[in-house]
């Protein structure tokens, strides 16, 4: 379908707009006919949902997605990886932590100029044939010393643009119950994000040109029980009940912006890490496995006064597992010859894992009844395992549920988020939509596909060789 096109006299062009955490619910069904922009993408083009990486979390999936290799061959498994196997050496993945080439480092060695902003990941900026604006992990916008763009003259330029604004990588204060500040910070920091990506679309030149917009991600997460009949703090008279669907719509006449400065001969992708469903709740992991045994601290946390797990005494030559928060679960075991206190004899850490992994998988609701809990090895799961991967990655309820690290909740079940109020967890089907130039396919919909698919399809799209090392294949 895509290779007829390639005998135009002009070379192809592929612009990719990016939204993290958008789910194909709202985009495909609820909201379709009523935002003109994607309703235009989609009946002329093609539809997939995308399954994300496991985990189902911003990092690593934009880097999965855009190297086309699954988080174990990466080698990091979520925003804060073990940097070795003591208990307490922790690293935070960087773009300095991605060392697999990205789709516009494969592009830009074949000479095609992209424009690379906001795709997680790129802090420290790195080199690229382009043009590059780092995304939210960078420190500051401000600081004269930290270098967010590349080249380095073109912060000068979004600055000038901007000013007296500056320029937001993300949303500073997203967990926060004021969802009224929350909104306006969304709200300023995607106007911005658009009016640069205008000024780049105009004046630098691009084969390839993809960015990634927070804000779904942060209203989400910030606003999903007032826009979810469903969800447990569901308040029908809330006066932000419709906050989500006027973001979106907001956010459909900004991609028009940039739709109506597209060249004819470019196709056109808009893609999500993953997608979103409501948080019913937490399960306090490491609360459960001391309870169970697993876990041992040498004092009571105290009830009603919330302890980070790094703020405890662990026992650690009696401890055997214990475990990170997030919205998915790590679980880390405490082995012989491995941790430096490790206690399960390394010729049973695989008999020990999977009862461990069945326990975890009969953990109920609070009521008694079943969770869908998925209890993954990362040996099953990735081609390769790299870095100090987690001994068990746990998706509690399918991410109906989020994991919590901390101590002192008074049971194994919290209706509050540790690190500050959040509505909703991941899911793992997100969205992608392929639009051709100058072709209606009709708004057909495609068999599910994995976000490690998209770089293979850029690369079909341009012509180009597909590396034998990556793991997705042609979306057609």
């Amino acid at each position: 379908m895509l290779k007829k096109l390639f005998g135009r006299k002009k070379s192809p062009k592929v612009f990719v707009i990016g939204l993290d955490c958008a789910p194909p619910e709202l985009i495909f069904h609820t909201w379709r006919d009523k935002l003109p922009n994607f309703k235009r993408l989609i009946d002329g083009g093609a539809t997939s949902e995308m399954y994300s990486s496991t985990p189902a979390i911003t990092v690593p999936a934009w880097s999965s997605m855009t190297s086309s290799k699954d988080p174990g061959v990466l080698g990091f498994y979520g925003f804060r990886n073990r940097r070795d196997y003591s208990y307490d050496n922790r690293y935070i993945a960087t773009g300095l932590t991605v060392k697999e080439r990205r789709i516009w480092d494969i592009l830009g060695e074949k000479g095609l100029q992209c424009t690379v902003v906001g795709v997680p990941q790129t802090y420290p900026v790195k080199p690229i044939n382009g043009f590059l604006i780092s995304s939210f992990l960078t420190p500051s916008t401000t600081n004269p010393k930290v270098q967010w763009t590349h080249p380095a003259s073109l912060r000068t330029e979004v600055e000038s643009l901007l000013a007296p604004e500056v320029y937001d990588v993300d949303v500073p204060q997203y967990r926060t119950d004021d969802k009224a500040f929350l909104l306006k910070q969304i709200y300023e920091m995607t106007e911005k994000r658009f009016r640069v990506l205008r000024y780049l679309m105009d004046e630098k030149p691009w084969d390839f040109f993809m960015f990634v917009e927070m804000g779904v991600d942060r209203i989400h997460h910030g606003l999903w029980a007032h826009h979810d009949p469903e969800h447990r703090k569901h308040n029908p008279d809330s006066p932000f009940v419709n906050a989500i669907w006027e973001y979106y719509l907001y956010l459909d006449k900004e991609i028009g912006t940039l739709l109506e400065r597209i060249p004819p001969e470019t196709h056109i992708i808009v893609v999500s890490d993953h997608g979103v469903k409501k948080m019913d709740g937490g399960i306090c992991i490491n609360e459960w496995l001391r309870q169970e045994g697993y876990l041992r601290l040498y004092d009571d946390p105290p009830e009603g006064h919330l302890s980070s797990f790094e703020k405890v005494e662990v026992d650690w030559a009696n401890t055997r597992a214990w475990a990170d928060g997030g919205y998915y679960g790590r679980i880390f075991l405490n082995v012989e010859g491995r941790e430096p206190n490790g206690c399960i004899p390394a010729d049973k850490y695989e008999s020990f894992r999977d009862t461990l992994a069945e326990h975890i998988k009969s953990i109920p609701a609070p009521d008694g009844k079943m969770l869908d809990n998925k209890v993954f090895k990362p040996q099953d799961i990735y081609r390769e395992v790299r870095g100090v991967a987690p001994d068990l990655l746990v998706y509690f309820d399918n991410m109906g549920w989020r994991s919590v690290g901390s101590f002192g909740h008074g049971d194994i079940y919290t209706f509050e988020n540790d690190t500050g109020p959040d509505d909703a967890n991941h899911a793992v089907n997100g969205i992608w939509i392929y639009t051709p130039p100058e072709e209606d396919l009709g708004g057909v919909s495609l068999p599910p596909s994995q976000l490690m698919d998209f770089a293979p399809t850029v690369l079909d799209i341009f012509g180009l060789p597909i590396p034998s090392d990556m793991q997705g294949k042609v979306i057609r």
